[in-house]
């Protein structure tokens, strides 16, 4: 049982045992009832149980000997589960039944469909126990979906990590058996120690990726952020892209306002746009060119990376901020790309309270724009401006 489940179970125990006491307590100083429990008139809750369920963060439920609802919280109305004082799941009305006629408490999952919040469907932790002596049920519920879909990611996000370790780990190992089986051969040991040299920096620029989205994938805010000069981020963020650049002899140009100030940690935002200006020159044809520009738009400050690329597909544009989803396959794996770089540019920019988008035409190029607070709440260039030079 995961921790969720059992912090329910422990939340719901305790309510079950607070309501009982109420319960009991009730039935002691309530005047004597008569003995036939079916009467329809025994519908008052006990004293002291509205109250409980008033402040429960799940969905609570009371039913009464005839399946009635008595009381229901705003959470089980809003998810479909109540409707006026009828009970609409016929699981959780089954279950109701068989705890009323054998007085075991009862637990289980369930997955409600449509509800007004929009979703598919609703999964829910459940947990159904007897109420007194008159008939009536309590159905506690609680919202897993969260939790589900964060286990799924999480299952989703091991295998693909696993997946992707796989392939430069076994070409490491299959290139140093050929190097052993080639050790008289010194052009060939040469040759295929290079090739373990590309696959060893694959390795390392995936872990480092993983590294740095663990610390950022919870879109949390900067806890310290500070003044950062966006010229010296864009200097910093080309100074380490001009290599690979250099190889395809694609020229990177910056323009725009100079002195434009963001809030921020200059270390992640030097990591975003390291990872857009990449990415445009991966998915960049040779000698063309990758432009990185600036300007002010209001409380915010814009850098748009563009560059002459295949484009990317209408139906694809949603996605290519998923953790290793990939374009163009082939040609990522050509490159040594991790499929992590778009998805740590779309953290960056939530944790620093700003967003990233992307225009794109196919065969024409694409356009990713990272869009972040400025600095003193309205971007200006600062005083003096520092100077922007285009690197070739």
């Amino acid at each position: 049982m995961s921790e969720m489940a059992m912090s329910f179970a422990a939340l719901a125990g305790f309510v079950v045992g607070a309501l009982a006491v109420l319960v009991y307590r009730h039935q002691i100083e309530a005047p004597r009832r008569r003995a036939d429990v079916a009467d329809p008139g025994v519908t008052a809750l006990p004293q002291g149980v509205a109250s409980v369920l008033a402040v429960l963060p799940s969905s609570a439920v009371v039913l009464d000997a005839h399946d009635r609802v008595l009381r229901a919280s705003s959470a089980a109305r809003a998810f479909g589960l109540v409707k006026g004082d009828r009970l609409m799941v016929a699981e959780l009305l089954a279950l109701a039944r068989k705890v009323r006629r054998d007085g075991e408490i009862r637990e289980t999952e369930i997955d409600v469909a449509g509800h007004r919040f929009g979703q598919d469907t609703t999964a829910f932790a459940v947990r159904v126990a007897p109420l007194g002596s008159v008939g009536q049920v309590l159905v506690l519920a609680e919202d897993q979906t969260e939790r589900r879909r964060v286990e799924a990611v999480r299952r989703d996000f091991v295998a693909n990590v696993s997946h992707e370790l796989k392939t430069p780990v076994g070409a490491l190992s299959l290139l140093a058996e050929t190097i052993q089986d080639a050790a008289d051969d010194p052009e060939a040991v040469t040759r295929f120690a290079a090739r373990m040299q590309h696959e060893a920096a694959r390795l390392t620029y995936l872990v480092q990726d993983i590294i740095t989205l663990s610390r950022i994938q919870g879109a949390e805010p900067i806890p310290a952020p500070g003044q950062v000069t966006v010229d010296e981020v864009i200097g910093a963020a080309v100074d380490h892209c001009n290599t690979r650049a250099g190889a395809k002899d694609i020229t990177l140009v910056v323009g725009g306002t100079e002195g434009l100030r963001v809030w921020g940690d200059e270390e992640l935002l030097v990591t975003a746009l390291r990872n857009l200006i990449a990415n445009a020159i991966a998915y960049s044809p040779e000698h063309t060119r990758v432009v990185v520009s600036t300007r002010p738009a209001g409380e915010s400050v814009e850098i748009s990376v563009s560059d002459q690329g295949i484009g990317i597909p209408e139906e694809l544009r949603e996605r290519i901020f998923e953790r290793f989803f990939r374009v163009d396959t082939a040609r990522s794996r050509a490159t040594g790309g991790t499929g992590l770089g778009l998805a740590i540019v779309k953290h960056v920019a939530a944790s620093h309270a700003g967003e990233v988008s992307v225009w794109s035409k196919e065969g024409s190029g694409s356009t990713f724009t990272l869009r972040l607070p400025a600095f003193g709440g309205t971007a200006v260039p600062a005083s003096p401006a520092i100077p922007l030079e285009a690197a070739q």
